[in-house]
């Protein structure tokens, strides 16, 4: 989406000053966006995730706050993505592998620390719609982090009135991932054990 929007702007034109009464507006749009995020408790969503490729695999994602999330791929997967509040693990049992990422240095940290993230770094992308937020998060200085433009949809039963659907993560190496999200549940109870996980490194057994 950022991408088509740049391709509208000639090459060298400056940018058009923003208009106090729209950068007004693009705040409260992006305090929705915080308050909705801030909003969530707990929740649980199926998930369609597709990458650069075209490859496409479904799970059921958890997330807890502060900074907790699962994706669960099936009892089949050897795969599994977890962050425990302070790291983002993706774990493959297949090869007995862990990579580690502080939640910080994750596009999906503004996902997990709305505070800090999306109220900073973030910038409203146009949508035409005035029930479609669409927020881009990305650090100038540290590219390193990747982006993550949020999608929320306006929904009376989400926490702050929008429903984050889905997101698009584009990760340092310019490989894009898509994430949507259905069937949301909120407020469930959800144990600290769900963001815990056998280290392959020590065990060649799969997640429980």
């Amino acid at each position: 989406m950022a991408g088509a929007l740049a391709l509208a702007l000639p090459a060298g034109s400056p940018l058009a000053p923003i208009a106090p009464a729209q950068a007004q507006s693009n705040a409260a749009d992006l305090d929705r966006a915080v308050e909705a995020l801030r909003g969530i408790s707990t929740m649980r969503a199926d998930f369609t995730q597709t990458d650069r490729m075209g490859g496409v695999v479904r799970g059921t994602m958890t997330l807890k706050r502060p900074g907790k999330i699962r994706f669960d791929y099936g009892k089949d997967s050897d795969l599994l993505v977890i962050s425990n509040g302070r790291s983002l693990y993706m774990v493959d049992y297949e090869v007995n592998q862990v990579q580690r990422w502080p939640i910080k240095n994750s596009p999906l940290g503004a996902l997990l620390d709305p505070n800090r993230d999306v109220k900073r770094y973030g910038t409203l992308i146009p949508t035409g719609s005035p029930d479609v937020l669409s927020v881009e998060v990305r650090d100038p200085k540290k590219p390193e982090f990747g982006t993550i433009t949020l999608i929320f949809v306006r929904n009376s039963r989400a926490p702050g009135g929008m429903q984050l659907t889905n997101w698009v993560a584009l990760d340092a190496q310019n490989h894009r991932t898509t994430v949507r999200l259905t069937n949301h549940r909120y407020g469930m109870s959800v144990a600290e054990s769900t963001f815990r996980f056998r280290d392959p490194r020590r065990s060649s057994r799969r997640p429980g």
